[in-house]
């Protein structure tokens, strides 16, 4: 037997023992109300064995089953897109106080995929097509250098992704605001509608844009502060939106400001933004990462701000320590716009953690028109290089959601609880 074969054959022993080799993960639900489709992720760096059986099967694939040897729907994510998958996410149910232990395995040969419940897309406007709704230039990234605009030659300003309760878009120009879009009935629709549904589609009960959001922070938009106003992220030397994950379990959004600098400072930063929709979730997971080409920040601490925007007339709920929202009605487009729209009633939420708030400010007045609208707003800062928060929303179209500030607020504070009492998980080699 020469050397090429004995080496040859040492690989495939060695690919062999890392795909009979399964892991068991641990879940446990340490909270005293049940948990509905919770998202268990685990970092594959830490994994390196497993992550070597997947790469030295390239056209294998991984299963996660149950105790019962089900097999679950999964999906890896090559969050830095460099060839390689960084993280594992699964969904699972858990009652109250209950532990649930799954086995991850690496085969030669994928199991069939599972089908998708969540949709993502960014498109081109592509000015040959009238119709709102039969765009066709499908990207997946888009960089633009300084003082460019891309935000009206984008379909729908930006990415926009969705799973059956809700769907959002991220506005791509120097607000990155984020939008809404409102659901009548559980499914997915932004394929046909592409967030511009026609009259055919809005009768046969299709969803549609539900809120205004202008210059304000929409729903929980992240934005510079100067001591005295929020800032927009004007001065950036590259943005980037791209779509970094298309399901079947969730979506990520990722919005980077290369060479960004906060008015008042001379140091330029990086600010990436992740945008994180789950199936079966109505809130969309907000991770906010701060560098300046290095690891460490240097002097620069930069001020932030986020919250949500004061919808016309609305009644606000906060419980001063990050939890704040909004139940209201009024006009989703500008008044211009508003032929065959009708007014909106929408409730809004934001969940920060308590120890990266500045100040909460006080809830603002309501004005005539939507030039006077203001936020319910917060000045924040991030401990370190990164922060996470959440936000979420609810239209009172739905046939399945919430129909009452009463009804909303009680869901923010129960989503609260829920935030704050994540699942535990435990990954080990299986005996």
């Amino acid at each position: 037997m020469n050397k090429a074969t004995i080496i040859s054959l040492l690989a495939s022993m060695l690919t062999a023992a890392h795909a009979a080799t399964p892991l068991s993960v641990e879940v446990s639900n340490p909270s005293k109300f049940a948990r509905e489709c919770v998202p268990v992720v685990i970092d594959l760096s830490s994994q390196p064995d497993l992550l070597g059986a997947l790469i030295s099967l390239p056209d294998g694939g991984l299963t996660v089953r149950d105790a019962q040897s089900a097999a679950l729907p999964c999906q890896l994510d090559d969050l830095n897109q460099d060839g390689t998958p960084d993280e594992l996410c699964f969904l699972t149910s858990l009652a109250a106080r209950e532990t649930k232990v799954f086995t991850i395995e690496v085969a030669a040969q994928r199991e069939a995929e599972a089908k998708p419940s969540v949709y993502v897309e960014m498109l081109l406007a592509n000015k040959k097509i009238k119709e709102q709704n039969r765009q066709d230039l499908y990207i997946s990234s888009l960089t633009v250098d300084h003082g460019v605009n891309p935000y009206n030659q984008l379909h729908h300003h930006g990415a926009a992704f969705e799973n059956e309760l809700v769907a959002y878009r991220i506005y791509f120009d120097h607000r990155q605001t984020v939008d809404i879009y409102g659901k009548r009935h559980k499914g997915l629709e932004l394929r046909e509608t592409q967030f511009y549904p026609d009259e055919a589609q809005k009768q046969a009960g299709s969803g549609d844009d539900i809120l205004w959001v202008g210059n304000t922070f929409g729903l929980g938009t992240l934005r510079g502060y100067n001591g005295e106003q929020p800032t927009m992220l004007s001065d950036v030397l590259h943005r980037t939106q791209r779509i970094l994950s298309r399901g079947p379990l969730r979506t990520i959004v990722e919005v980077t400001d290369e060479g960004w600098k906060p008015e008042g400072e001379q140091q330029r930063l990086t600010l990436t933004t992740r945008y994180t929709l789950y199936a079966h979730q109505r809130d969309c997971q907000v991770d906010v990462y701060l560098s300046n080409g290095s690891s460490a920040l240097g002097q620069t601490t930069p001020r932030f701000a986020t919250g949500i925007i004061n919808i016309k007339n609305s009644l606000e709920y906060s419980d001063h320590r990050g939890l704040r929202g909004c139940w209201g009605t009024d006009w989703p487009v500008s008044a211009k716009d508003s032929v065959g729209h009708q007014r909106e009633t929408v409730g809004l939420g934001i969940c920060l953690p308590q120890q990266c708030i500045v100040s909460e400010w006080e809830a603002p007045k309501d004005g005539e028109g939507h030039s006077a609208v203001e936020n319910y707003g917060y000045e924040i800062r991030l401990q370190g290089s990164h922060l996470r928060y959440f936000i979420t929303f609810g239209s009172d179209n739905e046939d399945f959601g919430h129909h009452s500030a009463e009804a909303w607020f009680n869901y923010l504070r129960q989503w609260k609880r829920e935030l704050s009492v994540q699942p535990r998980v435990v990954v080990k080699q299986k005996e």
